[in-house]
C-alpha cells in the first residue's frame, strides 16, 4: 500500500498563508460592497489603486508648476515682505472648485485621506525637480491649542507629516506655536490681516534650527499675512533659511 504524501512544512505555510489571503480578500470585498470607498470629487466608487479620488477627478486637479518657475505667483505675494529662499503651491484654489472642496473635507470633515492624497502628490512633484534638496525640516503653519482642540487636529500638520514622509526629511510640530489666538482671517483686508497676525507666533527649541533651512507648509495662500508671520518669528534663529510652500494659491 502507498501512504499518501505528507506536505512539508513549507507547503502547509504555504497553503495557510493563500488561505489568509483568501479570508482577507473576502473581507475587503465585503467591505467595499456594503461601504464602497467614494471619490472625493463625482462621489463614484474607487477602484484598489485610486485614494481620495478616481484618476478622472485626480487629472482635473489644476497644478501650478510653480517649483519650475522662480519668479512666480507665489514668491511674488511674499517679494519685500520677509526673507525667503523660495516659494511655491501645488495648485490653483478657486470657489467651487475640487481643491477647494478636498481642503473642506480635510479642515472641517476631519478627512486626514484627503491631506495624505494631497501631501503625497505635492511631494512627488517637488521631488521629481529637486525642490526639497536643501531643505532640512518641515515646519506646518500651528493653530492655537484651544482650536486645535475644537477640530481634533491641525491639517498643516497631517499635510506637513505626509511631505516629509515622502521625501526623507523631519517634520516638527514643536519649532514654531501660536502664542495668542486670533479672530477670523475671512473678510478682512490685507492690513487687517496683518494686524490680527502679529506676534502671533513664538520659536521653541531654537537652538535645534539654528543654521538650517526650514520649509514654511499651510494649506491655501490668500494674502499670506499667516505665514509672513510665522517667517517673522522663524527669523529670530541664528542663520535659519526658509522657504515656502502651500498646498493651494487662491486666485480668481
Amino acid at each position: 500500500m502507498c501512504r499518501a504524501a505528507i506536505p512539508g512544512r513549507s507547503v502547509l505555510k504555504k497553503q495557510q498563508r493563500m488561505k489568509n489571503l483568501s479570508l482577507h480578500d473576502l473581507k475587503e470585498g465585503l467591505l467595499h460592497l456594503f461601504y464602497p470607498r467614494l471619490c472625493e470629487g463625482c462621489n463614484r466608487p474607487l477602484i484598489a489603486a485610486e485614494f481620495v479620488v478616481c484618476i478622472g477627478c485626480d487629472a482635473q486637479i489644476p497644478e501650478t508648476r510653480y517649483h519650475d518657475m522662480p519668479d512666480n505667483e507665489t514668491a511674488m505675494r511674499f517679494a519685500g515682505r520677509v526673507p525667503f529662499t523660495k516659494a511655491t503651491s501645488f495648485a490653483y484654489f478657486t470657489d467651487d472648485s475640487l481643491l477647494q472642496h478636498l481642503l473642506h473635507g480635510l479642515k472641517y470633515r476631519h478627512n486626514k485621506d484627503i491631506a495624505r492624497y494631497l501631501g503625497r502628490r505635492f511631494a512627488n512633484s517637488l521631488a521629481a525637480s529637486d525642490w526639497l534638496s536643501a531643505v532640512d525640516m518641515i515646519v506646518p503653519v500651528p493653530l492655537h491649542r484651544k482650536r486645535e482642540a475644537e477640530r481634533g487636529y491641525n491639517q498643516s500638520m497631517t499635510l506637513a507629516e505626509t511631505m516629509a514622509k515622502h521625501a526623507g526629511i523631519v517634520a516638527r510640530a514643536d519649532t514654531l506655536v501660536r502664542v495668542r489666538a486670533t479672530e477670523s482671517q475671512t473678510r478682512k483686508t490685507r492690513a487687517e490681516r496683518a494686524e490680527n497676525m502679529a506676534g502671533a507666533f513664538a520659536v521653541r527649541n531654537a537652538p535645534e534650527m539654528k543654521g538650517k533651512h526650514i520649509l514654511i507648509v499651510d494649506d491655501v495662500l490668500t494674502t499670506g499675512a499667516t505665514i509672513e508671520a510665522c517667517a517673522q518669528a522663524l527669523m529670530a534663529v541664528e542663520n535659519v533659511k526658509i522657504s515656502i510652500a502651500t498646498i493651494g494659491i487662491a486666485v480668481s
